[in-house]
Formats: structure tokens, sequence, C-alpha cells
């Protein structure tokens, strides 16, 4: 993508800002003087034959231009300027466009350069006008780039509310169609024209119970039916919004916004996770439910894990509605557990058998029932599922941090692990050393994430290492998710009955341990 503006009447000192590929091929370029496409990509073709590579110099020079340049992984950042231009200016300009981009690219590929090209032409715009350097920062450059209009956010809240209220208005206009299509046939009188002409024909009783079909949804049974509201009495469409409508709109316009506007820039650990429910589900479904909260700091130590299950019971067929569960607890970390009122606790505590106190009754049809829940909260360390250990040192050039997890409880199986490591802004992305899995910088939210799809007996450990511009405290708080299809404390429904004759009854179930919190500080 090549841009250029017009050329000043003095002398340029900056003559073009771009990225390139190591064998000179122009992925963004903007000119800050009148150059021809050929010129610039001649230019930058020549580029890379001119380093060499036995020297540790940043700039290379021709007759006519200099070029000042820096690695950023397989790409380059390179500027072409004067050569009476000042080095020690360039050099440090450049360096404020090498930390551009990471703000706007997740990752230094040519795929995502091209992708947030325009962003980094404005960002460019920014930092140099007429070919000399702006008198800017990093943050002063966010916040030019991304300054918002309130008027536009006021208008989009407005054109929302109109929206809705249409639909709304169209509803309730339908719904009033149908009743008076209703009351008239209960009645015995003639059906009422719905066509808008006072013709009584059959066309318009059809585009009534078109527009019955299609929009309005099925009303629930009334004890009496609602009296028709004459036509005159309606109020007209509305198409504007009060001042107190609007303003409760732009107070709500972030949430709002992100309806209208989606990002697509989310990552998938702000969301909460949840496995998915199984597709067949038989007249009896149990879902076992754990999530942990835990917090640990940097040095050791646990500081509170507190950990909460639930045992929930839905029953969709009323033959199985008098039904007893068998539990098994093999839990030996000190659990509490607590039935529900109506479970037989005595029953319980005799034979880890769950029934209702009444035996004549039947369990609830189509609602999730909670019939059993434990809690377990607890400062020992040898019960973490898992350990988390960072340890960022500082080095000549920042820091180098190494991250290391291992999974102590053998029983388990994690899935989607991420563990987030918050990094320094605008100090371009970590070097990336050894690592275990794979791993995603997101340069917008300042997060390094580690991800590793399964953590279980047979991957129990790993580790990571990078290094980046930063101190130590930088890297904290270290966040971690995941899900599993095993529940940490070892407590399962293995047989379902029948109250009478002790038959047993064919039973689905889902188990899932999720995060709720697990920080190291």
């Amino acid at each position: 993508m090549f841009l250029s503006i017009i050329h000043s009447s003095y002398l340029q000192v900056l003559l073009a800002a771009a990225v390139c590929t190591k064998a000179g091929k122009a992925i963004v370029s903007r000119q800050f003087v009148e150059m021809t496409r050929t010129r610039i990509e001649g230019l930058l073709a020549a580029f890379p034959k001119l380093m060499n590579t036995g020297k540790q110099h940043t700039f290379v020079e021709t007759d006519s231009v200099r070029y000042v340049y820096q690695p950023l992984e397989k790409l380059y950042m390179v500027l072409i300027t004067t050569k009476n231009s000042n080095i020690l200016e360039d050099l440090e300009t450049l360096r404020l466009f090498s930390r551009v981009i990471p703000e706007y690219c997740r990752v230094l590929e040519e795929s995502e350069i091209s992708e947030h090209c325009f962003d980094l032409i404005f960002a460019f715009d920014e930092i140099v006008a007429l070919g000399y350097r702006e008198n800017v920062n990093l943050a002063q450059i966010r916040t030019f780039t991304e300054m918002e209009s309130h008027e536009e956010k006021v208008f989009r809240a407005v054109r929302e509310t109109q929206e809705r209220e249409a639909k709304a208005e169209m509803r309730r206009k339908a719904k009033e169609l149908q009743q008076a299509r209703k009351d008239a046939e209960r009645s015995g009188k003639k059906v009422p024209a719905f066509g808008g002409f006072g013709s009584g024909g059959m066309t318009s009783v059809s585009s009534g119970s078109i527009i019955t079909d299609t929009i309005v949804e099925p009303e629930k049974p009334k004890m009496t039916p609602t009296p028709v509201r004459a036509s005159g009495s309606s109020k007209a469409l509305k198409l504007g919004a009060k001042g107190k409508e609007v303003d409760n709109f732009v107070d709500k316009l972030k949430s709002e916004g992100e309806t209208i506007m989606p990002s697509s820039g989310k990552r998938g650990s702000e969301i909460s996770k949840a496995l998915p429910p199984p597709v067949n589900m038989e007249g009896v479904h149990l879902r076992v439910e754990e999530k942990i909260s835990l917090t640990c700091g940097r040095d050791g130590g646990l500081q509170n894990m507190e950990l909460l299950g639930l045992v929930t019971l839905r029953v969709t067929d009323d033959k199985n509605g008098r039904i007893r569960l068998i539990i098994n607890n093999n839990d030996n970390k000190g659990l509490q557990l607590q039935t529900h009122p109506n479970v037989d606790k005595k029953l319980f505590t005799a034979e880890s058998v769950i029934g209702l106190k009444n035996p004549e009754k039947s369990f609830p049809l189509n609602n999730d029932v909670g019939v059993l829940k434990w809690r377990l909260q607890t400062t020992d360390e040898s019960l973490i599922p898992l350990t988390i250990n960072c340890w960022p040192s500082e080095s000549a050039t920042g820091c180098d941090v190494n991250i290391e997890y291992e999974l102590q409880e053998d029983s388990l199986e994690l899935n989607d692990v991420v563990i987030s490591i918050p990094v320094p802004s605008g100090v371009g992305a970590p070097v990336i050393g050894d690592l275990d899995g794979e791993y995603k910088h997101d340069s917008r939210r300042n997060i390094l994430e580690w991800c590793l799809p399964v953590i279980d007996a047979n991957n129990k450990t790993g580790s990571l290492e990078f290094s980046i511009a930063g101190q130590p405290n930088d890297f904290f708080p270290v966040n971690v998710s995941f899900v599993s299809k095993r529940n940490y404390c070892d407590i399962q429904v293995t047989k379902v009955t029948h109250v009478d004759g002790d038959s047993s009854v064919r039973y689905s179930s889902e188990t899932s341990f999720t995060v709720d919190k697990y920080e190291i500080l």
C-alpha cells in the first residue's frame, strides 16, 4: 500500500517509512515527499543488497539517500532519509516507529502487517509531517488515532433506539390484528379486513394471516381475552427519542457499542469457558460441576483456595420421577457436604444415597434441581491442582522470564489451558526462547498468552522462556484458565434406581471443572 503527500517548498529530511521483508519487498510504505511507486520499490529492493552482515550498524548509505533500519523478527522497519539529515534524530524516530507497530499487530508477520496497514499509515502520519518528526510520544499517538466522536455515539444510540421502537410497534400492531381476527371468529361475525383499505375480501384476511405467522410470537394462554384496542387510539410510529432516553443510551454506549460494531480482536481467554452439554440426553440427566477460586503468592505459598461443587438433577420423563441416586464418595481432602432440604439426610449419611424424604413424591419435571453440593477451603499447598512458577530475572536488556507449570493431581486432564502473563507496553514483542505449546502476544491488552491444549499425567510439566524490556513486577499477576471433563474431588453418581424395586434407570451425565479465578500475585 503506497500513499504520498505533496512535496513542500523546503528541503525534506525524512523521505519515506516502510515495513518490508528481508528480500526488500514492501508490505506497507508511507512517503512524505512526492515519489512514484516504481521509485520507492526500487529503493526498498536495493536496501538488502547494501547491508554488510559483518557490521553492527543500523544504517547504510548510497550516493543519494540513507537507510535507517531496525530488524523486526522476519521483517525490517526502514526509514529512507536524505544524507544531510541528523542521524541521531533519525534513530530516535526509528525507535518510535518500531514501537508503534506492535500496538496494532499481534504478531510481526507479513499477513498481520497487511491487515492493519491503514492503522499503521495513520499512526505514521502522527509521527512525521512534511518530512519532519512531530513532538509526540506513543501514548499521544494512541490517543490521536483512537479519538471518537461523541456525536456519532449519540447518533448510533438514537438510531438503535428507533429501530427497537419500530420493531416493538410492529409486533404490537400485529398482535392487535391477530386478536381482532380471533374475536371476530369467536363471535361469528365477518372477519375484519386488515389490508388497510376497508375491504372485507379474502385478500385482506390473507394479508393479516401472513403478518401473524411471520412476526407474532406464540402467545401464552390467558384467562380472559385481551380487549381490542381501537385503531384510532394507537400511537403513531415513533421516529424520535426523548432526551432522557438518549442520555440513558449514551451512558450504555460502551456495552451497546460492542453490539453495533463488534470487535474482531477479542481473545478466547476473555470469555468464560464452559464445556458444551452432551448431545444425547436421557430422561434423567445429571450435571456434576466444580469451580475453583485460587490465589497464590509469586514466591510460593497458597493464600486461599476455595472449590465449590454441585450435583444437579433434571428429570424430563414422568415415569422416572421417583428415583434415587447412588453416590460414590472417595474424597480424602476434607470436603464439607450438604444435601438439599428435601433430601433424606439420614439415608445419605448412612448409605450415600440421595432420595426424597417422602419416597412417594417425585422429583420435579423439566427443572434443574441441585441435590448435593460441597465446599473445600484450604491453604494446603499440596492440594493445588496446577502449580505455576514465574521467575523474572533482570538482564542488561530488560528481563529474562522463565515460567513453568506442574500438574499435581495426576487424575486430572485439563483442556484449553491459557496462562496469561502481563508484559510492558510500548517495548515491542517478547523474544521467545524455549516453549512447550503455543503462544500469542496481544499488544493491545499487553498480554502474553501461553496456550496448552492438554495437561494430563503424560504432560505434567512444561516451561516457557522469553525476554523483553521491563522490571520483574511487570509480569504479575499471572492468570490461568482451563476446563476439564473430570472433577477435582472424587465424587461421582454411579447408579440411578427406581424407589420401587431398585431397578436401574438409564441416565446421562456431564462433568465439568472450570476456573472462577486462578491468580499468582
